[in-house]
């Protein structure tokens, strides 16, 4: 199969992982939740996992490759107060700053 569209995404926080099994058509997401989240990848996509904090959605059908990373960050999108989550690696997390004590 030939990528043309990838999509990479970071996992940002302490015991949050990923990993691909069989042949990139199943994902584990640990993410800090009580049971691991399992995604089932569509036909037309491929996933892989670098350092087990790095996903990367890959296929010839840009939509669908989208799509299925849209899912994946949807599972814990980043959270502004301390910047974890599954976030695009191009994207820029705004920063907030928490409640100030006095």
């Amino acid at each position: 199969m030939e990528a043309k569209f990838f999509r990479f995404l970071k996992i940002v926080g302490v015991g949050y992982k990923a990993r691909a099994e069989s042949e990139g058509r199943l994902l584990f997401l640990k993410l800090g939740y009580s049971h691991e989240v399992e995604l089932t990848v569509p036909p037309a996509v491929r996933v892989f996992c670098f350092k087990n904090n790095v996903v990367c959605c890959t296929g010839i059908d840009k939509q669908r490759v989208h799509q299925f990373a849209a899912a994946v960050r949807s599972c814990k999108p980043p959270e502004v107060y301390k910047g974890k989550g599954i976030m695009y690696t191009d994207e820029v997390v705004k920063k907030k700053q928490g409640k100030k004590s006095k």
